[in-house]
């Protein structure tokens, strides 16, 4: 309640008056209006000046979308918005380099993350190398027994087999032991990544990562895939200026590969502004085509039947690929996006259906002890910048999950561990994983706490990281991240609310209004699916369905209907307010998709908020 009554004493004072007058919705929440009084003639403009419609005009200014850069965000281009790859440090050495191995046809070994990310940049690069006739290997390191980054042993083994260059992606920045290691292996190394780095950097023939200290092109939200496609696009440049395309060798469709950038650009949660909008737009065009024959059988496992959204990225394809990586075999992912055999690909993909499966149930009895042990710790201290919750019990590949979910239902950052007994010393080290909120930087958190030696290792990016810390050092850890987190996380509850660009009635949800919306896209991090209230509308029916989640008809005064689904609301808030409104209405708040499921097209609302008129003041 003390958080409650801070947001409206600010509410009352500082901002302006909650929309609809919720001030204390079903989830907590103070209801605002997105765009800010400031940008209001923005929106207008932007209008006037492009000939578009009002709530376009409202929704772009409240996204920060300048009149100038309409043309340009309504219709991102990779052509338009491509930075000269020679701009990122360290590209000409990393391309020259691999144009080398190309021409010489040597066989390179690509050394990835086991996550999407990863996943989808070794595949990028793998299928490079392949239209080039050059040999490589895709090695996924297991989540388990190998951990994060680079191994030497793993490093060793692939020079055995005769690996003449390793490229590392999506990991190998702060890998600065084996990189030292790997000097004395007779091979060349290169490290393509996007992870937050220090000044200093591994000792490597060479290295690009939009995020060294020194590298001022203004590329670092991009995932490693995104880094990986620019390293590409510089590859082919060195390679015409050698002649290598004269001889009649073809240039390789880089665009066609486009789909792989943007699941990997969806799913690890990157901004989906600049060069990264592009590279969706263009992603979801490409992969709407079905070309690549292991996301086709993905989708085929899936059950999905329909041109391939954001949602379907981020929510199906992502969690199935992982699925892999965090309790099966973590090379399963890059299999499928490179294989080429229709039946290998949907046995992969069978594969990966079943464990996202068997993922989900270890997820859920995890998150319910989570949950009990953070209710506990956050109810002690309610101004706790930062939930640390482990077990020994608990599974290693999903704690970024049960993160995330605790980010989710507390509003500050979450850190999970899961605490395992070494072989030999009986000592305890515990894998954890963390997720942020906006404004708080969990990677400098954990890169400060390994330079202080609190951390065995970490690393990672502002809004996840993750850390091997052992039992003795956790309440060291824990106070560490208090005190640099303190502020930040407390400055981010306070802003803690619903943002919402307007208010509709269920007889204006439209084709017409659909098409109006996903002009504004791709939406994700960075740029928020567009939110709206409809209020006073009656819950003419509410049913359970699926894992807790509540789908409903709402119905507004004129009579007319809106499908919803609320997810994961049973048992919560949310969920309770809606199976019990006593007839009266309420106000609902939610983003509209497209619903094509069972062959049959409609919009419906994806609820996330819900408030009672009568229990504002």
């Amino acid at each position: 309640m003390g958080a409650v009554r801070k947001r409206r004493a600010a509410a009352a004072t500082d901002e302006p008056a909650a929309f609809l007058g919720v001030a204390q919705s079903a989830r907590g929440y103070v209801w605002r209006e997105r765009l800010m009084p400031e940008a209001q003639n923005t929106a207008l403009a932007i209008s006037q000046q492009h000939g578009l419609p009002e709530l376009l005009g409202r929704v772009l200014a409240a996204r920060g979308v300048g009149l100038a850069d309409v043309p340009v965000f309504l219709d991102p281009s990779v052509k338009a918005l491509m930075p000269d790859p020679a701009s990122l440090a360290g590209m000409e050495r990393v391309a020259s380099r691999i144009a080398d191995a190309i021409e010489r046809r040597e066989p390179v070994a690509i050394f990835g993350d086991y996550d999407v990310d990863g996943a989808c940049s070794s595949a990028l690069l793998s299928r490079f190398l392949s239209a080039h006739e050059t040999p490589s290997r895709i090695y996924i390191p297991d989540r388990i027994f190998e951990g994060y980054g680079p191994n030497i042993a793993a490093l060793e083994t692939l020079v055995k087999e005769g690996a003449k260059l390793i490229v590392t992606v999506d990991c190998g920045t702060t890998s600065f032991e084996t990189m030292a290691a790997a000097k004395k292996l007779a091979t060349d190394v290169l490290v393509i990544d996007h992870h937050q780095a220090d000044e200093a950097l591994p000792d490597v023939l060479g290295l690009v990562n939009p995020n060294r200290q020194d590298d001022v092109s203004g590329q670092g939200h991009l995932c490693a895939a995104g880094v990986v496609f620019l390293v590409l696009v510089a590859v082919m440049r060195v390679l015409r200026q050698r002649g290598h395309y004269a001889n009649g060798a073809a240039a390789p469709d880089l665009l066609g590969d486009l789909d792989l950038v943007a699941l990997a650009t969806v799913a690890d949660v990157v901004p989906l502004t600049g060069l990264n909008r592009a590279y969706v737009r263009k992603g979801l065009a490409v992969m709407k085509s079905r070309e690549n024959v292991g996301l086709r059988a993905l989708f085929d496992a899936a059950g999905l039947n329909q041109a391939p959204t954001t949602y379907h990225l981020g929510y199906i394809l992502g969690p199935r690929i992982n699925a892999g990586g965090r309790i099966g075999d973590a090379a399963l992912g890059a299999r499928l996006l490179t294989t080429h055999d229709e039946v290998e690909a949907q046995k992969i993909a069978v594969l990966l259906d079943k464990l996202n499966k068997e993922r989900k149930a270890i997820e859920t009895q995890m998150l319910e002890e989570a949950f009990a042990d953070a209710d506990r710790r956050v109810t002690e201290n309610p101004d706790l910048p930062i939930v640390v919750v482990g077990s020994e019990t608990w599974h290693k590949g999903v704690v970024g999950l049960v993160a995330s979910r605790l980010v989710e239902r507390f509003g500050r950052p979450s850190c999970v561990i899961a605490w395992e007994k070494q072989a030999g010393s009986g000592a305890q080290t515990g894998t954890g994983s963390l997720r942020s909120v906006a404004g708080v930087d969990i990677g400098a958190a954990v890169r400060g706490a390994v330079a202080a030696g609190l951390l065995q290792k970490g690393g990672g990016h502002a809004m996840a990281a993750g850390l091997t810390v052992a039992r003795d050092k956790i309440g060291a850890v824990e106070s560490y991240f208090g005190a640099e987190l303190a502020d930040a996380s407390s400055a981010a509850r306070a802003r803690v609310g619903l943002d919402l660009d307007g208010a509709l009635v269920a007889s204006g949800v439209t084709d017409g209004l659909m098409d109006l919306i996903e002009r504004a896209g791709p939406f994700g991090q960075g740029n928020a699916q567009p939110r709206f209230a409809f209020p006073s509308v009656r819950v003419k029916f509410a049913k359970a369905v699926g894992e807790a989640h509540l789908r409903c008809v709402l119905e507004a005064a004129d009579g007319s209907r809106l499908e919803g689904v609320a997810f994961r609301a049973i048992g919560q808030p949310l969920g309770d307010l809606l199976q019990n409104t006593g007839g009266m209405p309420i106000h609902v708040a939610g983003a509209l998709k497209r619903d094509t499921w069972g062959g049959r097209e409609k919009i419906e609302l994806t609820i996330e908020d819900a408030a009672d008129p009568r229990r504002q003041d």
